[in-house]
């Protein structure tokens, strides 16, 4: 007989961020099967309890305590934005629970009762921005959505040009629904102030917007190309496709690492994602789970300090290469990679780490050490 071990699954499958939250859910649920499978064999089950908090923060907060309260989980998968996570951490704080968070972040946070298995500020912006400077310049206009990632990875972004001797040439922040007409005076102020990039945080469905309208703008990648840590495939998938090629994204995971892999288990999880824009938070929300198992099977209970204490230092292999949780501070060690995004919906690696880098959520150091 199987001990059943409950678990709340928390994406938004409706509002401004369903877009990249939907993959999310894929992959948890994917996972969630794959992991079962292994699961078995130690007559343990995993049973999710879906919620749609429509990406709204107040759900997210309500939700997580029903989860918790009515469904008796003591694990959450969930949360894309950085105003959602920190609207669930005092619920998991609360009541002692675990929360797996699959999203690159702004970092300067630690909560005990969160695994971060997305990127960190130094897994990525301080890369994307070094190889941005030495390929197109360091003049920098800042367009993000209107919440706190926006506003701290700007900030890390503003240190970056001003170290490097560069300017900002404007910050811009609008709606998370912000639709084409917002951005189009962006792109008149962009054609006066003639910056050599611009750094995009914008987010969700919103992003195809900025993207279309700069290329109604008659702008081109090749003169003035579009960085962003928020632009993925998922992303790419909703736009025209003359608005997508040739911007630069900087992530621990493409798809093209998974379309391409010459390993079984990756071959076969391939097949299964044919339809499904995967992207670095459908691979961290897929790995996640994967590691949960794993520190079941080792805890042999579902006690958070139990998982806890086996969860921080374990290894796992994941799409992206094999990747490990910092014992300190209960983020990843992942790899930095840079694609240049193509019109059929995919992003060529231009350079990537040849290591994992190790997490520095507070980044004590803007060294730049892995490429």
């Amino acid at each position: 007989m199987k001990t059943l071990i409950p678990v709340g699954v928390l994406f938004s499958q409706t509002g401004a961020t369903a877009v990249i939250e939907k993959t999310q859910l894929h992959a948890t649920t994917l996972a969630i099967h794959a992991a079962n499978l292994q699961l078995a064999a130690h007559g343990l089950e995993i049973q999710p309890f879906y919620m749609d908090p429509q990406s709204d923060p107040f759900l997210f907060s309500s939700m997580s305590e029903q989860l918790i309260t009515e469904h008796a989980v003591n694990v959450i998968f969930g949360c894309y934005t950085s105003i959602s996570r920190k609207s669930v951490v005092p619920v998991i704080e609360k009541y002692n629970k675990l929360l797996f968070y699959p999203t690159l972040y702004e970092g300067f946070e630690f909560s005990p009762n969160v695994i971060y298995t997305g990127a960190c500020p130094n897994q990525n912006i301080i890369i994307l921005a070094e190889f941005m400077f030495s390929m197109f310049g360091k003049n920098v206009y800042l367009i993000g959505s209107d919440y706190v990632y926006p506003y701290e990875s700007n900030r890390i972004m503003k240190d970056m040009v001003n170290g490097f001797g560069g300017q900002i040439m404007g910050e811009h922040y609008l709606s998370l629904d912000a639709a084409h007409a917002a951005f189009r005076p962006l792109f008149a102020d962009i054609a006066a102030c003639k910056p050599d990039f611009i750094f995009s945080t914008v987010v969700g469905a919103s992003t195809s917007a900025l993207y279309e309208t700069y290329a109604q703008a008659g702008f081109q990648p090749h003169t003035l190309p579009i960085a962003s840590l928020t632009t993925s495939e998922a992303e790419l998938a909703i736009m025209n496709p003359a608005a997508r090629a040739d911007h630069y994204t900087a992530a621990p995971f493409f798809a093209s690492l998974l379309k391409n892999s010459t390993l079984p288990d990756w071959q076969h999880l391939a097949d299964l994602t044919k339809e499904v824009p995967v992207n670095q938070c459908w691979e961290s929300a897929y790995f996640q789970v994967m590691l949960f198992a794993k520190a079941l099977i080792e805890a042999d209970n579902v006690n958070t300090d139990s998982l806890l204490k086996v969860l921080r230092g374990m290894e796992i292999d994941a799409p992206q290469g094999r990747i490990r949780i910092d014992p300190d501070n209960n983020h990843c060690w992942v790899y930095s990679r840079i694609g240049r995004s193509c019109a059929n919906g995919d992003f060529e690696i231009v350079k990537e780490s040849k290591r994992t880098v190790r997490p520095d959520p507070y980044l004590m150091s803007y060294a730049i050490s892995a490429l």
